[in-house]
């Protein structure tokens, strides 16, 4: 059994979906608004973001934390549900498709399909939003208050930025700056590269066409590490498409995840 309780949520009713978080707990709610209607939506908190509490005592690669959600699963009474994460939820959701622990997976701009160079500035762009974040607070309502507040502090994520709203972009700030295992999880990203199998289950990987953080050219690096899995783009979408078209990720994700 799992040594920590991971938070999570449920809603709606049906068949469970469950929803992996980090620091994008924000841009998924009106993704799980609309999903509940038709699913019962279990979302979770990685460890170390949102409020779960950090791993104890093990380095939170993206396996670690893969092995974690599995062992979650176990203690909430769920048996092989369908995953669907972004970023570095994505990666897990892979990592869980690959284990065979789920019944499908969607993953929104996995990480992991970077080079040495892709990975620093990704990682590295993170690192210096949290510190100017943490610098502000907690100020942080003053800059997301503005559509040109919420630009400047949002660009590599969202397509259309200015859209979200001043509550939904200033607790995203607050949970990048919180986030207590934010810095060993990023050191231990950057060595993770995934690398191909063949999914027992379905799998789909989407990418945004306007994904500043990971370019789309690793979108073909996924097609060629996962040929047998389903590949989607989403057009005029940035990295975290949740926040830029919730309709549409809500309606590929009724169509694909199985269970």
């Amino acid at each position: 059994m799992s040594d920590i309780q991971l938070a999570s949520s449920r809603r709606g009713t049906g068949s469970p979906l469950v929803v992996i978080r980090q620091l994008d707990r924000e841009g998924w709610a009106p993704v799980i608004d609309l999903l509940a209607h038709e699913r019962e939506v279990v979302a979770v908190d990685l460890p170390g973001f949102g409020d779960s509490p950090p791993l104890p005592g093990t380095v939170p690669t993206v396996q670690a934390l893969a092995t974690e959600v599995a062992l979650w699963f176990s203690a909430v009474g769920l048996t092989r549900p369908p995953v669907v994460g972004n970023s570095l939820g994505g990666a897990v959701a892979l990592e869980l498709a690959r284990a065979g622990v789920v019944a499908s997976a969607v993953a929104l701009s996995p990480i992991g399909l970077w080079t040495g160079p892709g990975a620093a500035y990704a990682l590295g762009s993170l690192r210096f939003a949290r510190t100017m974040v943490q610098t502000l607070s907690p100020r942080t309502a003053r800059l997301t208050r503005s559509p040109l507040g919420r630009t400047l502090a949002f660009w590599q994520l969202s397509a259309r930025p200015w859209q979200m709203t001043a509550e939904a972009a200033d607790g995203a700030l607050r949970n990048l700056a919180r986030s207590p295992g934010f810095e060993a999880t990023r050191r231990a990203a950057r060595t993770y590269r995934l690398t191909g199998f063949t999914p027992s289950v379905p799998v789909t990987v989407a990418w945004g066409t306007r994904d500043l953080l990971t370019p789309r050219h690793q979108a073909h690096r996924a097609a060629q590490l996962l040929p047998a899995a389903r590949h989607v783009r989403l057009r005029g979408c940035g990295h975290s498409p949740m926040s830029d078209d919730p309709g549409r990720i809500a309606r590929l994700l009724l169509s694909t995840s199985t269970g």
